[in-house]
């Protein structure tokens, strides 16, 4: 006999149908309010942005262009270490319990308007709150501030660890009284800080070892706070530099009218995060002048590569290849590091080519304090073909502006070309300047290397070419 239920369900099976599509849909619709209410389990960060993060330095500065994912970064991370949620990926410090931490930007409601909307969700809509980078089911509870709409003052988030973090949101605008007064153990500066209210920041971290990071586009140019990053080296401080072409999410069509879109003046500030030096910048060229994608050298042209020694400041060389025919001269690979032993760098060089001439600065003549050897003597005994003599023009003078000139003059006539994926000479080049109208001697390690390359050029060499061997065919 059949049922009533399953009759109705014969005469109109549409019922069913429905009922299906009904439960599809809630379904649906729990996943994306599961999604958007932890975005941090989604976050899939670019390698510049990874950088920022794996960086283990007290100090931290993320100096990209508009809209490349640098307050993203620094709201994800935030969320991080506020929670004890981090990726497997994550290589970067972490809090094993509750945190206190600080987030500002120069005024309230850009605090509001970006710190807090990642954070949070959308300030203007309470009912999406949780649809930030903190997961909503982290937050435990929230105060407002008064006399800015929308605008919360502190919010209290769970730790896996057990317990309760908190974050207090400030602004720059009311000066750097407004900062005193709290131990933390993290702050996030969104958008360049006066001095007075960075240091302070630093200061209420110093009973807790805690930490500061920064992210901004330096539209300031090259003021106190970017130059303690960028001209004072210290192994508390780490500098990650982001140009519209290491972010992914735009097409390159779309970074060409971006970039178009800028005043000359704030082009390279606005899609690369070079701070703006004005008339003090030694190669004033546009970096897209230089730039060209890497390909196979031509069998006919020479190589050499230059050297510039350093322990504490970076060790660099570059690789160089020279068309003669057309007087180019390319730099198509390169290394920086610091603190190592020649036997690290050489080890490293060799791979470009035991065959390859070495160019070498002044200093190679000086003795090592514990081997008593000259550093271009160590290096040839690493197995480099060390040139004979220093670094020097065809006729025998090796002047620093000399070299740059030289060098400036081919960038300006199309005569000096750089590989794209040489990313540490292209950094030094956008922040090479002058102070009161001397060279600034900072972060210029494989510029130099790079000079010294050129200088020495009548030098470079062939790659020799393999001769097919001859075997005599037998006669039967």
């Amino acid at each position: 006999m059949t049922s009533l239920s399953s009759a109705s369900a014969i005469l109109n099976p549409s019922s069913d149908l429905s009922s299906a599509l009904k439960e599809a849909a809630e379904i649906a619709a729990e996943l994306q309010r599961r999604k958007l209410t932890n975005r941090l389990a989604d976050y899939a960060p670019y390698p510049k942005q990874v950088e920022f993060h794996h960086a283990l330095t007290r100090e931290r500065l993320f100096m990209a262009g508009n809209q490349l994912g640098k307050t993203l970064a620094g709201a994800a991370e935030m969320a991080m270490h506020l929670t004890g949620r981090y990726p497997e990926w994550w290589k970067g410090r972490r809090f094993d319990k509750p945190i206190v931490a600080i987030a500002g930007s120069e005024s309230y409601e850009l605090t509001r308007d970006g710190v807090q909307r990642l954070l949070i969700g959308p300030p203007a809509n309470e009912s999406e709150w949780g649809t930030g980078y903190i997961p909503q089911r982290d937050l435990a509870d929230r105060t407002r501030r008064s006399g800015v709409a929308n605008a919360l003052e502190s919010v209290s988030v769970r730790h896996v660890s057990g317990g309760t973090s908190t974050l207090l949101f400030k602004a720059y605008e009311q000066g750097r009284g407004k900062w005193q007064a709290n131990t933390v153990d993290y702050v996030w500066f969104d958008e360049e800080p006066p001095e007075d209210v960075y240091f302070e920041g630093i200061t209420r971290t110093n009973a807790t070892r805690g930490s500061v990071c920064l992210t901004f586009t330096p539209l300031k140019g090259m003021s106190s706070v970017v130059a303690r990053y960028i001209l004072e080296q210290s192994p508390d401080r780490h500098v990650t530099t982001m140009t519209i072409h290491d972010a992914e999410h735009y097409a390159p069509e779309e970074r060409d009218r971006i970039i178009a879109s800028y005043p000359a003046h704030e082009r390279e500030a606005r899609t690369k995060g070079i701070p703006s030096l004005g008339s003090g910048r030694i190669f004033p060229v546009p970096e897209d002048d230089i730039i060209c994608e890497p390909f196979d050298i031509p069998a006919t042209w020479v190589q050499i590569v230059g050297v510039d020694f350093g322990w504490d400041h970076p060790f660099a060389a570059g690789r160089c290849a020279w068309d003669r025919d057309n007087d180019v001269f390319y730099v198509i690979g390169e290394y920086r590091k610091s603190e190592a032993t020649p036997i690290i760098h050489a080890a490293a060089i060799k791979p470009w080519g035991d065959w390859l001439p070495v160019a070498w600065p002044h200093d190679g003549l000086q003795h090592d304090k514990g081997s008593g050897e000259q550093l271009a003597v160590q290096y040839r005994a690493q197995g480099l073909k060390m040139l004979p003599e220093r670094a020097t023009f065809d006729d025998g003078t090796n002047g620093v502006e000399a070299g740059i000139s030289d060098m400036l003059q081919r960038m300006e006539t199309g005569r000096w070309k750089v590989f794209r994926t040489c990313q540490n000479w292209l950094e030094e080049f956008r922040l090479y300047h002058r102070k009161d109208g001397k060279i600034v001697k900072e972060r210029d390690d494989v510029i130099s290397a790079s000079r010294y390359a050129l200088m020495m050029k009548r030098f470079a060499k062939e790659k020799a070419r393999k001769i097919p061997k001859f075997t005599p065919r037998k006669v039967v």
